[in-house]
């Protein structure tokens, strides 16, 4: 069988190289951002926070709701804080959690989504 012919043509890509338009800092935390928004518990507690009065909650108030122990949503609320998401106030013996709106910025840019991930408006 005679060998196949390949016609070696240059192809060159027209733009050349381009910086990538998304920093990697910036891509490094909107993907920790959304690491820690991929999990329904919490995109919930989010929701919940977001409605709740002066949009804070006690951990106190969030076992209930999603019938977890109380370690097992002081786990997702620290993954939340740890994220940036969240900002953590300890009143007494309870630790009050309140949205820190301008860490979903990012998010808000690229996703739509609950009323949290939204654009706060005036």
């Amino acid at each position: 069988m005679p060998a196949a012919h390949h016609a070696h043509t240059s192809h060159q890509c027209a733009s050349g190289p381009v910086d990538p338009p998304l920093r990697r800092a910036d891509a490094e935390q909107i993907a920790r951002l959304l690491k820690a928004l991929s999990d329904p518990t919490r995109l919930q507690i989010l929701s919940l926070i977001e409605d709740s009065p002066n949009r804070e909650a006690c951990v106190c108030d969030l076992t209930t709701p999603f019938d977890m122990t109380q370690p097992a949503i002081s786990h997702h609320l620290k993954v939340l804080v740890d994220a940036g998401v969240l900002h953590r106030d300890k009143r007494g013996s309870w630790a009050w959690y309140s949205l820190i709106p301008a860490q979903l910025d990012a998010i808000r840019r690229l996703l739509p989504g609950p009323h949290f991930l939204q654009p706060a408006t005036s």
